[in-house]
Parts: C-alpha cells; structure tokens; sequence
C-alpha cells in the first residue's frame, strides 16, 4: 500500500496545505479518503486523474472534507477526459444519502451521473461496521467529533494495515481501530496549550499511538496555530516511536 497527502490542512486556506484529503492505492485500485478544497489539484500533481479513483471515503460531512465532492461529481461528467465509465463507490457514515439528495436539490442535473457508475454506501456511526472488497478490507469504528464522524481502518490482502482517525477528540474507539497498525494517519489539529473540543493535539495523539502500539504514527490536519509550534517535540511528550509531520504530496509506503 502506498498513502499520497492530497492535504494536510485544514477549511483555513493557506499556499502551503489544501484541506483534508489523502489517496491510498492498494494494488490496483485507488482509495481516496476525505475530498477537502484544492484535492482534485494535489491529485493531477501527484500523477493521477479524479476517473481513476475508485473508492472515495468519507470520515464526517463537514465542509473542510467533502468541499470538493460537487466538484468532483460536476468534473466527472465532463465528455471527453473525465468522463467515468467504470463504477465508483462513496462511502461515508449513515446521512450520506440525504447529504447527496440535498446537493441534488441545489445542483441538478449537473452532479447526477450516469445509472450505474456511482453507488452510495452508508455505514454504522454507533459501532462497528465493515466494508470488504477484493483487493482490502475496511473497520470502521465512531469517533468523538461530531455524530456522524467515523474512523477507518484498512487492511490489504497482505495483511498491511492503515488506520485513518478523521476528525476526533481522545476516545477509546481511536485506540482499537487503530490496534497494532503498521501506519496510524492521525489529526492534531492544535497545540497542546491550544486543545479544542472534538480535536487532538499532538500529544494526545501520540497516546492513542502508545496504547495502540501502532508501528508508524502520522500526523496530520494541521490548523496555521501548529505552523508557529514544533510539533515533533510536543508529540514525544508521549510518543518516541517513528514519527511523520504531513506535507501536501508527501508520499508513504506502508
């Protein structure tokens, strides 16, 4: 498996980080996770085009993780380059139905694609639930941002692991999805001396990565307050294994 940053940021905009996104190709099929402002751009840089994903993932519906999706469906329909003609699949938490139908009411005819190429997945937001494939398996668990959000586990047919937090605050449900992972993709939103409801901070982070035992720890969703912070330092109050800051196209091989 290799993870490819789209985006590290957050709904701030800023030159250096787009929002929230990441892509994640298992053998042939490329996974993408969360679908921020500015992730269709990070795509063409990383060498990909939005028709080869195959799998979009959504962790909660706030703006700053699925501003683009309209985007995405509008470019998808477009005749000669993007236009699918493979199916693709959205998963996301129970409510994406009604999010879709409610961009459907506002857009049109202009994000409905063709019948069969694009199929909506709902999963369980009050315990586990599973999504299986071929080529990788997906846990997911609740998180402790909003409702709706949930965290994901993905597990390929080699047995490499990756385990995604989305947005959360501390929670026992992050430590078990994330349970001996080889690769952890986790927020730290704000400075530990700045910590906000719902969010991590990189300290608290590192401890979902101490109780877990996960074998690689990378942070990301950084807010401009964590630009002016050394973030490793903060991290290894509770943290001492291998550690990665995020960047926009950062590429990991897990």
């Amino acid at each position: 498996m290799r993870v490819t940053i789209l985006g590290s940021g957050t709904c701030v905009p800023t030159l250096k980080r787009s929002s929230s996104s990441f892509l994640l190709q298992v053998h042939h099929e490329l996974l993408l996770f969360d679908l921020g402002a500015g992730t269709m751009r990070r795509l063409l840089e990383a060498g990909f085009t939005i028709s080869q994903v195959s799998h979009i993932f959504f962790s909660h519906l706030h703006p700053d993780h699925t501003g683009e999706f309209v985007s995405f469906l509008f470019a998808t329909k477009y005749p000669q380059t993007y236009r699918r003609r493979t199916p693709f699949q959205i998963i996301g938490s129970r409510g994406l139905h009604n999010f879709y139908e409610g961009l459907r009411v506002v857009y049109k005819e202009w994000i409905e694609l063709e019948a069969g190429i694009m199929s909506l997945i709902e999963m369980d937001n009050n315990g586990h639930d599973q999504f299986v494939n071929n080529t990788f398996s997906v846990d997911t668990l609740p998180m402790a941002h909003i409702e709706t959000s949930i965290g994901y586990r993905i597990t390929g047919a080699d047995g490499a692991t990756v385990a995604y937090s989305g947005d959360t605050d501390f929670c026992e449900n992050a430590v078990g999805l994330a349970r001996d992972a080889d690769l952890l993709i986790c927020e730290a939103a704000f400075p530990d001396a700045m910590k906000v409801k719902g969010h991590l901070t990189p300290s608290l982070a590192g401890r979902i990565a101490v109780e877990a035992g996960v074998k690689r720890l990378l942070l990301t969703h950084f807010y401009p307050e964590c630009e002016s912070i050394d973030v490793e330092a903060q991290c290894r109050r509770t943290y001492d294994g291998p550690l990665i800051l995020a960047s926009d196209l950062m590429v990991v091989d897990v």
